[in-house]
């Protein structure tokens, strides 16, 4: 099956420039200029990655990752954004997005982004496609009462199953791989989402607090991904083995992150 992307993006040369250096790498795409129509193409057909731009005729970008992450949430997002424009890129992050690119941007890297992206999808795409019953128990890790099996692209935490995007699962899986061990910003770039470019800082924190509004009971004190100041994150595996887990709780958690988000997003801070 062909890789396919969705461009969103209302200027036509960049669109163009886009979709010239994707057809390189023999990816199939379609592009959207207004925000709208984006949406609709979005929601009811299949691509393996959308490219969206933040300012965009009739619906903005982000109401666009907002909406597409909710309705599938597995879908690839990556989002584009000014380069001067950090609070497009922290909001676009924590509505779901999976990485952004800043404009301008290098031909080079942005086939390195897409290429990491689509190898995400294809690798859940063969996993979704497996029975149960072929699961393998090498890809699969427990710290406490933490479960993640590679093979089902499954995660829980005292039985209760964690939604988790295909990039908050293969963060998360990184960590149950090395528990107690600390990982700079720049080695979790390079361990999941496959690149190592400075100034992406962004996409590790904005993805650290979204797996903890997830996972633990109290994301502003987190217990389970732990900061180690100065240096990076760890998984707390002693903190993972007392049933610390509370789904009302958790509930809680992601109400109140989405309710952050809405706010910052209409501007009422």
């Amino acid at each position: 099956m062909t890789d396919s992307v969705l461009i969103v993006e209302d200027d036509f040369d960049i669109a163009d420039l886009i979709r010239v250096n994707l057809l390189e790498l023999g990816i199939h795409t379609e592009h959207e200029s207004d925000g709208s129509k984006a949406l609709a193409k979005a929601l009811n057909e299949p691509f393996s990655l959308l490219l969206l731009d933040v300012m965009l005729p009739s619906l903005s970008g982000l109401d666009i990752c907002k909406q597409v992450r909710h309705e599938k949430p597995e879908q690839a997002i990556i989002m584009l954004t000014a380069k001067n424009s950090e609070m497009d890129r922290v909001l676009g992050l924590e509505l779901g997005a999976d990485d952004y690119m800043t404009k301008p941007f290098s031909v080079r890297e942005l086939q390195a982004r897409v290429r990491s992206q689509l190898r995400k999808v294809n690798i859940l795409n063969q996993r979704y496609g497996m029975s149960p019953l072929t699961s393998d128990v090498a890809d699969s890790y427990q710290v406490g009462s933490l479960l993640i099996n590679g093979q089902l692209h499954r995660a829980t935490i005292d039985q209760t199953v964690l939604e988790l995007t295909a990039t908050e699962f293969d963060l998360l899986k990184h960590f149950a791989k090395h528990p107690d061990q600390v990982f700079s910003r720049a080695q979790l770039l390079e361990a999941v989402w496959g690149y190592g470019h400075s100034g992406y800082e962004h996409t590790v924190n904005s993805h650290i607090n979204r797996l903890r509004a997830k996972l633990e009971q109290n994301p502003t004190n987190a217990e389970i991904i732990q900061t180690v100041w100065g240096v990076g994150y760890k998984l707390n595996a002693q903190n993972t083995k007392s049933s610390m887990f509370d789904s009302n709780s958790n509930n809680n958690n992601n109400n109140n992150a989405t309710q952050s988000t809405t706010s910052k997003l209409k501007g009422t801070h």
